[in-house]
C-alpha cells in the first residue's frame, strides 16, 4: 500500500511539474509572435490551430481503441474508421510505449497554444483535453496495463456485441451486409493473440507485485471469460444464423464465424485456466484502493471538483442523513394513512421506513418475464407523462427497447443502458436489466413500486433520452466530448463522461417527482416516490463508501455493512445470508455493488455530484434569466453541452458567460 501511494504521488507530481514548466516556456516562446497579430487574427489562429491539434488527438484516440470507435461509431465521424471495427486494442509495451510518447507530443503541442485566445466552446474542449492527456499519461506511468484483468475480459465482448447491436436493418428482415459481418469475423479472429498479450502483461505485473484484486480475477477474469466463451463459441453464432439469412455470403460467413468463434472461445477459456493457477485466489490481502493522494488528483483532474477525501466522506454522510430523514417523513405519512402510529426517535425511523417498503415489497414479480414487462410499461407512462407536460419535444416514434442483460456483464449491473452510437445513424440504444434466474427472493427486492425509478434513469428522460437528444444535435458537440478516455466503463476508464451522464439520470429521477395539480408526487405515485428517495440515499451511500474504500477509511466488509444498514434498512445482512433468503438476497445484490465501487474508483461519486453540479448550474441559470427562465431551454442548453463534467462548461452555459 504505501509502495502505491508513493508512486501515485510521484506520478502526480511529475506531471504537475512538466506542465508548469512546459507552460512558461510555451508562454515565452510564442509571446513575440502572438504581439505582432491583430487580436481577431490572433483568435482565429489559435482556434484553427487547436482544433487541428483536437482532431488529431481524437484521430489518434480511435486509432488506439478500436472497440471505443465501434462504441462511438467511429465510421460516422470518418468512414476509414469502419475497418477498425474489425480490431482490437494493441497492449503490447512496445505499442505502449508509443502511446506514451504520443501524448507527450500532445501535451507540448497543447501547451503552445494560449487558451485565453479561443473561443468559449474552444476554452472547454482545451480544458477537456488537458484532462484527459493528464488521465492518459498517468495510466501508463502507474502501470495499469499489468492489472486491467476486467478491461481485457470486457473489451473484445463488448466490441462484438456493440458491432451487431449497430448493424444495418436490411428490408428483407436481415441484420448487416457482408462486409459487416466479415468485421465481426476478424475481430474474432484477434481475440487468441489480444488475450496472449494481456496475459504477458499480467504476468509481468505479477513478478513485480503489480496484481490486481482477488474478486476482479475471480468475478470479471475467470467467470467473465467463460461467459464470453459461451458467447463466441454458440450464443453469436446462433444469432447469426437469424440476421444473416439464407443470403448467398450466408453458407461461408456462417463456417466462418462459427471457426473462428470457437479459436476466441478456447483462447479465453485458457486464459481463465490460467489466471485460476497464476493468481493467490485464497490470500486475504485486499489490493483495490488507489490511496487518498491519487484519488483526490482524479476528482481534482477529471471532474475539476476541488474537494479532499475527507470533506467528501463527511458530504456523503451528511447527504445520507438527509436522504433517510425524507424517506421516514414520506413513510410516516404513508403509516398515518393506514391508521398506524409512530413516534420519532432514530430507532422508530428505521423501523417505519422498513415497515413500509416491506408492504410494497408484497407486490413483486413472478418470474423474469413479468419484471421486464413491469419495466417496459413503467417506461411507457414515463414518456406519457413527459408529453403531458411538454417537458420535451418527443417525437411520436420514441422507443426504449428493454433486454435482458448480456451473462458476462452481470457480475456488475443491474439495470444499464448503453446507448446507440454517437456518431453514425445505426443502431439502437439498449437498456439492459439482469436476470434473477427466477429466484424468489431476488425478485422480491424488484417492488412494483420500486420499477418506475429505475425506468426513469435508465430511459426517459434520463439516459435513453439523454443521449438521443445529444445524437440528435450531434453537430453542436465536439468530438473530444464523446470520447470515453481510458476505455469504456471497466476499471481502466477514465470516467469523464459520468459526471454529465449519470449526474442527469439521477437528476431526472429527482425532475420526475416535481408536484403538479393533482400529484403530490408528480410522475410517481406515493410508493414509488418513496422508491425514488432511496434511489437517491443510493447515491448518496455510495459518495461514502467509495471515498471510504479507496482511502482505506473502509474495508471491503465495512462497506457491505454500511450498504446493506443504510440502503435496504437491513444491518448485518450478510452475516444472516446462510439462513435467511432475504437476508441472501440483499447481501448478494450489496456484494456486487461493493465490488463494482471497489474497481471502479471515482465512478460511484459520480451520479450524487453529478445531480447536484447540475442542479447549482440550473439555479444559477434562473438567477441570471429571471422571469424569462425555462427549464426546457436550460435542460436543452445542458445536453448540447455533450458527455463532460458540468465544471467544464459552466461559465460557458450561462448566460452572458
Amino acid at each position: 500500500m504505501e509502495h502505491r501511494a508513493a508512486l501515485a504521488q510521484a506520478v502526480i507530481d511529475r506531471r504537475q511539474f512538466l506542465l508548469r514548466g512546459a507552460t512558461l516556456a510555451a508562454g515565452a516562446a510564442a509571446a513575440p509572435l502572438l504581439q505582432s497579430c491583430k487580436l481577431e487574427s490572433r483568435r482565429e489562429l489559435a482556434d484553427e490551430g487547436f482544433a487541428g491539434l483536437r482532431d488529431r488527438y481524437f484521430r489518434q484516440q480511435l486509432a488506439r481503441n478500436p472497440v471505443t470507435s465501434t462504441y462511438l461509431g467511429g465510421g460516422g465521424w470518418d468512414p476509414r474508421f469502419d475497418a477498425l471495427d474489425g480490431r482490437l486494442r494493441n497492449w503490447s509495451p512496445d505499442a505502449l510505449a508509443d502511446e506514451a510518447d504520443e501524448y507527450r507530443d500532445n501535451e507540448r503541442a497543447h501547451l503552445t497554444i494560449d487558451a485565453t485566445l479561443l473561443s468559449p466552446q474552444g476554452r472547454v474542449d482545451y480544458a477537456v483535453m488537458e484532462s484527459q492527456l493528464a488521465f492518459l499519461t498517468a495510466q501508463i506511468d502507474r502501470r495499469y496495463h499489468e492489472r486491467a484483468v476486467d478491461t481485457y475480459v470486457a473489451e473484445p465482448f463488448r466490441g462484438v456485441d456493440w458491432q451487431v447491436q449497430q448493424m444495418r436493418v436490411l428490408p428483407d428482415g436481415n441484420l448487416g451486409d457482408e462486409e459487416e459481418w466479415d468485421r465481426v469475423i476478424r475481430r474474432l479472429l484477434a481475440v487468441p493473440e489480444y488475450l496472449a498479450v494481456a496475459r504477458r502483461n499480467l504476468e509481468a505485473g505479477i513478478k513485480s507485485g503489480n496484481m490486481p484484486d482477488r474478486r476482479m480475477v475471480q468475478r470479471d477474469g475467470i467467470a467473465g471469460s467463460r461467459a464470453n466463451a459461451t458467447y463466441f463459441r454458440s450464443t453469436l453464432p446462433a444469432l447469426a444464423r437469424s440476421y444473416i439469412g439464407s443470403r448467398d455470403f450466408a453458407p461461408a460467413a456462417r463456417s466462418r464465424l462459427s471457426d473462428a468463434g470457437a479459436g476466441a472461445a478456447r483462447a479465453c477459456e485458457e486464459f481463465a485456466s490460467w489466471m485460476e493457477e497464476a493468481y493467490p485466489l485464497t490470500e486475504r490481502a485486499n489490493r483495490f484502493a488507489i490511496g487518498e493522494a491519487l484519488y483526490e488528483w482524479r476528482v481534482r483532474t477529471v471532474f475539476r471538483v476541488d474537494r479532499t477525501a475527507s470533506d467528501l466522506f463527511e458530504y456523503g454522510g451528511r447527504e445520507v442523513e438527509a436522504y433517510s430523514e425524507r424517506m421516514a417523513e414520506v413513510a410516516e405519512r404513508l403509516l398515518r394513512e393506514r391508521g398506524i402510529a409512530v413516534s420519532r426517535n432514530a430507532e422508530d425511523r428505521a423501523w417505519s421506513i422498513r415497515r413500509v417498503m416491506d408492504d410494497l415489497a408484497s407486490e413483486s414479480p413472478a418470474s423474469d418475464a413479468e419484471l421486464l414487462r413491469w419495466y417496459r410499461e413503467a417506461a411507457g407512462r414515463a414518456v406519457a407523462y413527459g408529453r403531458d407536460l411538454r417537458m420535451f419535444d418527443v417525437p411520436a416514434d420514441y422507443r426504449l427497447e428493454i433486454v435482458p442483460t448480456p451473462p458476462v456483464l452481470r457480475s456488475t449491473i443491474d439495470a444499464a443502458y448503453y446507448p446507440a452510437p454517437p456518431l453514425k445513424n445505426t443502431g439502437v440504444g439498449r437498456f439492459y436489466l439482469t436476470p434473477t434466474d427466477n429466484d424468489v427472493a431476488a425478485l422480491r427486492q424488484h417492488s412494483r413500486a420500486s420499477v418506475a425509478t429505475t425506468a426513469v434513469h435508465e430511459g426517459f428522460p434520463g439516459h435513453d433520452w439523454h443521449f438521443k437528444y445529444m445524437t440528435q444535435n450531434a453537430s453542436a458537440i465536439s468530438n473530444i466530448r464523446w470520447l470515453p478516455a481510458g476505455a469504456v466503463e471497466d476499471s481502466s476508464s477514465m470516467w469523464c463522461d459520468s459526471m454529465a451522464t449519470e449526474g442527469w439520470g439521477l437528476y431526472a429521477e429527482e425532475m420526475m417527482s416535481a408536484a403538479s395539480p393533482g400529484r403530490p408526487y408528480g410522475f410517481y405515485s406515493a410508493g414509488e416516490y418513496l422508491h425514488m428517495l432511496q434511489a437517491q440515499l443510493l447515491r448518496a451511500v455510495r459518495v461514502r463508501v467509495d471515498v471510504g474504500l479507496h482511502s482505506g477509511r473502509m474495508s471491503f466488509e465495512d462497506a457491505l455493512n454500511y450498504f446493506t444498514e443504510h440502503v435496504n434498512l437491513y444491518p448485518n445482512a450478510c452475516d444472516r445470508a446462510s439462513s435467511d433468503a432475504e437476508a441472501r438476497a440483499i447481501c448478494d445484490a450489496a456484494n456486487r455493488a461493493i465490488y463494482r465501487y471497489s474497481k471502479w474508483p471515482t465512478q460511484a461519486i459520480t451520479y450524487n455530484l453529478g445531480k447536484n453540479a447540475i442542479i447549482a448550474l440550473r439555479d444559477s441559470y434562473r438567477a441570471r434569466t429571471g422571469d424569462a427562465f425555462s427549464a426546457r431551454e436550460f435542460h436543452e442548453r445542458f445536453m448540447r453541452m455533450g458527455t463532460i463534467p458540468p465544471d467544464f462548461f459552466r461559465d460557458v452555459l450561462l448566460p452572458n458567460g
